[in-house]
Order: C-alpha cells, then structure tokens, then sequence
C-alpha cells in the first residue's frame, strides 16, 4: 500500500517509519521536505519512504494518515487538495491547549468535523488513544494493547484493521464515525492517567472477553 503521512512528528513519524519498515510505501509530507528533520525521518524509516509536499503526497497515495496537532488540523486537511475517495485516517484529537478537556464532544467529535472538512474522503478515526511511544511497541509482555477504530465505510475500515494489526495491536471496531465522540475523550484520559495521574507513559488499554 502507498500512504502518504500529514503531520510527521512523533505520531505520524512513529506510525510511517513501522509501515515503512513493513513494506509499504509511505510518503512523509512536510512544508519544506527537504528539512533536515524530514532527511532524517526518511532515513531512517529505510528505503520505503520518501518525503513530498503535503499536496504532492496525498496525490500519490489513497492512504492518508493525518496526525496534525487539532489546532493545524483544518489549514492541514485545505493544503491537502482532493481527498474525495481516500481512505482518510484521522489520528487527531480536540484537545485544548492546557490538555485540560476537549473543545468538542457529545454531539459531535474531531473525527466528524475532519470529514466535514474532506468532503467525499472514507475517513476512520484511529490512533488517537495512546501514546506514539505504544504505537512504536504495542507488545505488553506477550499481551497486545488494543487499538479502537471507527468510521462509516466498511471497506476502508477493514484496510485499517489490516494497518492497526500488523502493528501488533488489538484491532477493535468501534463503530460508525459518530463513535469518534467517545473515543477523543478516551484519549484524553490517557493525557490525564499519563502526565496528571503519575501512570507514565508505558501503559495501554486491552480488552478481556468472557466465553
């Protein structure tokens, strides 16, 4: 698969450099891709990765992940050109600037104003829950930290599960995109246990299930 990455830091970085190390083609897209941050990312995610403008990356792929600080997300997503048919992963969160809470929940989400925002893109919310230091290693003594995705296309959420799985983790289907409500705030108590709660940043959720 060929995907192209909006927001190269530790996030989308983290997620493009495992893809690419696993035999995608992955297409990191900054403002200035010939930064020496962008240099380094590619050469260090090995020779599946190249880097390209945001709006020259998106046009090669029909994978994008967009892993954008919320408050870059919408100058993001208008620089990005034509989504319309792209599976669109949204890694975002609403977060205010303290981390204190989100800036929209309930009766919306992140994830619902992002499509709003790619008009005709398959969007599915996933990877905003945990941190990119559980992205680089789900693995919790042979144990896999789950990973919630959701989203309204059937087909572009099993591309997903494909992509969340060969990472290691649990791949659990949320539901249709409105679930992306529930899932912000889930990220959010993540922030809290991790930085306010004395958690640390080396733990994850799982699932257990009764037969």
């Amino acid at each position: 698969m060929k995907i192209g990455i909006i927001g190269s830091g530790n996030v989308g970085g983290t997620l493009g450099t495992r893809w690419a190390k696993g035999g995608h083609t992955v297409v990191f897209s900054s403002r200035n891709p010939g930064s020496d941050a962008i240099t380094k990312l590619v050469a260090a995610a090995g020779p599946n990765a190249s880097a390209a403008t945001v709006a020259d990356a998106v046009s090669q792929c029909d994978i994008v992940l967009l892993a954008t600080p919320w408050p870059a997300t919408k100058e993001a997503v208008a620089g990005a050109g034509n989504l319309a048919g792209k599976i669109l992963i949204d890694a975002t969160n609403p977060l205010l600037p303290d981390l204190s809470g989100i800036e929209v929940g309930t009766t919306s989400s992140g994830g619902e104003l992002v499509a709003a925002l790619a008009p005709g893109a398959r969007v599915v919310k996933a990877f905003n829950t945990i941190g990119a230091n559980i992205m680089a290693n789900p693995d919790f003594h042979g144990r896999s930290a789950v990973l919630f995705y959701c989203g309204d296309d059937a087909g572009a959420k099993a591309v997903v599960k494909g992509l969340v799985t060969e990472l290691g983790f649990d791949a659990a289907d949320a539901g249709p995109l409105k679930q992306a409500r529930l899932l912000e705030p889930l990220a959010l108590l993540w922030i809290s246990l991790a930085y306010g709660q004395g958690y640390g940043r080396e733990f994850a959720f799982q699932t257990m299930k009764r037969t």
